[in-house]
């Protein structure tokens, strides 16, 4: 290649992996703001969480204390005289809320009321940041959660709720996801980035795609770094995920005794960004060892020959079996959505590829070979190493039982004794040869053997 070519092939393998970061964190943001399945998923293990459970199970009872006069309710059910006691009880049965809080939230009850106000409140997040004019007018485009259910069940739980979801102000329980004042700049990141995540994924494989085509004579070792790439992108996006957690979380939360929590929300909510980017270093592994199989390597050579036979006799076969993989993928894939279909097929076609590209170079580095070549190859290879590895235990054994040489202290035939040892462990491999191929019988190699064993060194 040309400088100017390699430079280009560098300029795109180094775009593609930039793109390959951003594209991580545009997926995340989609699926958790415009699929509200994903998002259900996520916020029943914040539910599961127990450090969350407990933030969550406080929260319920400090609504229901600020929005109940708990001790004018406990002052109608206690009779006679005891009402007197509707203020000490009052106090006490705080401590019994928080129990019962979190009693109520183990419950499959709670999970389904959960559920349900986590549904409602991100479809009309959806619909809201999809600008539907009906959600925006329904209320004014704010966007709530609305757990007041679950503290009408706490306080049926206590004992004092008969009649408590009447009492109860419609505001009660309510947090605020998306406030009318921010209705605008949330609509238009929302347009940004559920066509951003589709086009970055694409741009990624693009950008790869075209500098593995311009590195002729080199494609493996653009195939490599395109590898490198991806795996570096899916590292950074990983540490940067831990990074960020620590600042969002610091700016968001001003009360230390829900840091915990808030921690804990973090790492749910941001668990698909880790997953996504697992994906993006998996694929880049695929890469490298794509690169590798490509390259001139001697191990890599050596796969080729193994891999030309079936390459070059079953080629349906191997297609079948890759149009197999992407079949079960989508079968099993977390999300069904167009970025997922696309990018899926966009990485099947490299697959295919790079599959095309194996089969032309080990047809042209082993023509012949077959599966009796490659398999009686690696049959000879180990009988060889079996027999030096008996032989050399032998000769070990031999060498014990040689009687002792004395090393003349100088003389031009200092090197004598030893050379007659090695002359006698040299006779007796040949001994040792002809015995294993039939031609000395078992009595003829002990006579043999101890005729050498107890001939007189030269």
């Amino acid at each position: 290649m040309s400088r100017r070519r390699k430079r280009g092939v560098k300029a795109l393998v180094a775009l593609g992996s930039v793109l390959a970061f951003i594209s991580v964190f545009a997926i995340w943001v989609e699926r958790q703001a415009f699929n509200t399945d994903d998002w259900v998923t996520t916020s029943d293990r914040m539910l599961q969480d127990p450090t969350i459970r407990s933030a969550l199970s406080d929260y319920l009872v400090d609504q229901l204390y600020e929005n109940v006069d708990v001790e004018k309710e406990l002052e109608e059910i206690l009779p006679g005289e005891t009402k007197d006691l509707a203020g000490p009880v009052s106090g006490g049965l705080r401590s019994v809320a928080a129990d019962g809080a979190a009693r109520l939230l183990e419950t499959s009850t709670a999970e389904e009321l959960w559920k349900d106000a986590n549904r409602t409140a991100h479809e009309q997040l959806v619909e809201v940041l999809e600008d539907d004019k009906e959600a925006v007018s329904t209320d004014e485009g704010n966007v709530k959660l609305q757990l007041g259910t679950l503290v009408t069940n706490l306080a049926d739980q206590v004992g004092i709720g008969a009649s408590l979801a009447e009492k109860l102000p419609p505001d009660a329980a309510e947090v605020t996801i998306l406030r009318s004042d921010e209705l605008k700049t949330a609509q238009n990141i929302a347009r940004a980035v559920k066509g951003l995540a589709i086009v970055l994924s694409l741009l990624t494989f693009i950008a790869f795609g075209a500098a593995i085509y311009l590195s002729r004579g080199e494609r493996w070792v653009t195939v490599l770094f395109c590898g490198v790439g991806l795996i570096a992108a899916g590292f950074v996006v990983i540490v940067a995920r831990e990074v960020a957690g620590g600042i969002v979380v610091g700016q968001l939360v001003t009360e230390e005794s829900i840091r915990p929590a808030a921690d804990q929300a973090w790492s749910i909510s941001t668990a698909i960004m880790s997953s996504i980017a697992t994906t993006v270093i998996v694929i880049g592994a695929l890469f490298v060892v794509a690169g590798w199989l490509a390259s001139p390597a001697d191990s890599a050579k050596t796969a080729r020959r193994w891999m030309a036979p079936a390459l070059r006799e079953y080629p349906a076969y191997v297609y079948a079996g890759l149009a197999i993989l992407v079949g079960l993928y989508f079968l099993t894939a977390p999300t069904q959505s167009l970025r997922s279909f696309l990018t899926t097929l966009v990485v099947a076609g490299l697959a295919a590829f790079g599959i095309h590209e194996l089969r032309r170079q080990s047809y042209e580095e082993h023509p012949d070979a077959s599966y009796d070549e490659v398999f009686g190859r690696t049959k000879d290879r180990v009988v060889d190493a079996v027999k030096s590895a008996n032989l050399g235990e032998r000769a070990s054994k031999i060498g014990e039982r040689l009687p002792d040489v004395k090393m003349p202290e100088g003389g031009s035939d200092a090197g004598a004794p030893v050379d007659a040892a090695d002359a006698r462990i040299g006779r007796l491999e040949r001994l040792a040869d002809l015995h294993e191929k039939g031609v000395l019988s078992d009595e003829e190699l002990a006579a043999e053997k101890s005729r050498i064993l107890n001939a007189p060194a030269d």
